[in-house]
């Protein structure tokens, strides 16, 4: 069982992978600087969240991303934890794009918070793949003052591993030739594909390492594990064929929330599919596409989850839209099994590009629908009113904008004290 150098499709270490470092807290510490060094976690403060992320101060404790943030809370008692704010994040995620983007056009975009680059067409304007790398940390930081983490290799998979094991905030470039030597003192564990329990059946083989792994014949590992077990084979020896490709536009647009305390009627649900609507709608704005079909789903305390999808009436971007039918869609999934709800979702589907949407919702899209922002507002429809609610965001990104049907209870009756006529006034102060 000989050992086989990689193959690797090119001569330089010219796949790039970019990783943001804790992203979303390291956006929130953006505005909260006093946090830096102290154990912190975005998180919802709610009884059935997980961390999203995770200062390193915070994972010295043992907090990690997905962890439920009762265990996490329990793992460390100082931890701070910061509610998340995702339109925030998915506004900074497109600026860091952005800068990569300017990089090469060459990327292909994994998550919000990474991506892989191709840099062998900038290497005559911008120089070897270890200074586009510095430069790449360089310009993200100038530009949004945040930390990066760059790996890279010959190979996608190599790359990615390169830059998990230069993190936090650091830069590791494999070259072709000492893409062996990187590799295969690594845990087997760190294969793509390698889960616990996989590396458990391969430890009591003998496996422990990538090296290990390589040293076994691919035919026998495609006879223990599948077609993954050859893939395994092939990645232990540095060869992965795949290449950067800009990857698809999304086939739908969708977001979900569980619930604290289990709602067992429609009136419980509908404070969040109004939540969601909006939620979604924002989404389809932000990337200039709009919705023809809603999909409600609804997952019940026994893990079964039950669906339905309706046709709009026409392509839309705006939360009003969503919101009738994906409340149809949950009074009839409620009436045809009714059940404490733990976990509702809405899916905007049938995605077509916003240059074909309706012209009464050009200003959703900054259009020349109703003009300028202030007319669109003044105007009273609801694509206006939703265009303006876009740019109050825009502007004030960390400011809690939203319908006032959004408002709880709470709020509401504070709102209503607070406008309460006080006596000797005759009622509130105008201007």
């Amino acid at each position: 069982m000989s050992e086989t150098a990689p193959a690797a499709p090119r001569d330089e270490a010219t796949i790039l992978h970019v990783d943001m470092d804790a992203f979303f807290l390291s956006v929130e510490l953006r505005e909260r600087p006093d946090l830096e060094g102290r154990p912190a976690a975005v998180a919802a403060p709610s009884g059935r969240s997980v961390v999203l992320s995770a200062s390193y101060a915070a994972r010295a404790y043992g907090v990690r991303s997905a962890m439920p943030l009762a265990h996490a809370r329990a793992l460390c008692p100082p931890l701070v934890v910061i509610p998340p704010r995702q339109q925030l994040y998915r506004a900074v995620s497109a600026e860091v794009m952005a800068v990569l983007a300017d990089v090469t056009p060459v990327m292909e975009q994994l998550s919000v918070d990474e991506a892989f680059l191709d840099v062998a067409g900038a290497l005559r304007r911008l120089g070897p793949p270890e200074h586009i790398g510095h430069l790449i940390r360089e310009r993200v930081r100038s530009a949004l003052g945040l930390p990066c983490t760059v790996g890279g290799s010959a190979v996608k998979f190599v790359a990615k591993t390169a830059s998990t094991a230069a993190k936090p905030d650091g830069l590791l470039i494999v070259p072709p030739e000492r893409t062996l030597d990187f590799l295969h003192p690594l845990p087997v564990g760190r294969l793509w594909g390698v889960g616990p329990k996989a590396a458990e059946r391969l430890a009591r083989r003998g496996v422990a390492t990538i090296g290990d792994l390589a040293r076994v014949d691919p035919a026998r590992l495609e006879a223990s594990f599948g077609a993954a077990g050859r893939e395994w084979a092939s990645l232990a020896r540095g060869i992965d064929p795949r290449l950067v490709a800009p990857r698809p536009a999304a086939r739908s647009i969708g977001a979900d929330h569980t619930f604290d305390v289990d709602p067992v009627d429609v009136a419980g649900v509908d404070p969040e599919v109004l939540r969601l609507c909006h939620r979604v709608a924002a989404r389809l704005r932000a990337e200039q596409v709009t919705a023809g079909a809603v999909t409600v789903r609804l997952k019940a305390p026994d893990g079964s989850v039950r669906s339905r999808t309706a046709r709009l009436a026409r392509p839309t971007a705006t939360g009003h839209d969503l919101l009738g039918p994906a409340r149809r869609l949950v009074r009839e999934l409620h009436a045809e099994r009714p059940h404490p709800v733990r976990l509702v979702g809405v899916r905007a589907e049938r995605l077509g590009d916003a240059a074909d949407r309706p012209p009464a919702q050009e200003a959703l899209f900054g259009g020349p629908g109703w003009g300028t922002e202030d007319e669109a507002a003044e105007a009273g429809d609801w694509a206006g009113a939703e265009a303006a609610l876009d740019a109050v965001a825009r502007r004030f990104p960390t400011a809690a904008v939203r319908p006032a049907s959004l408002l709880d209870r709470r709020e509401a009756r504070a709102d209503a004290r607070r406008d309460a006529p006080r006596p000797g006034t005759g009622g509130p102060d105008r201007e």
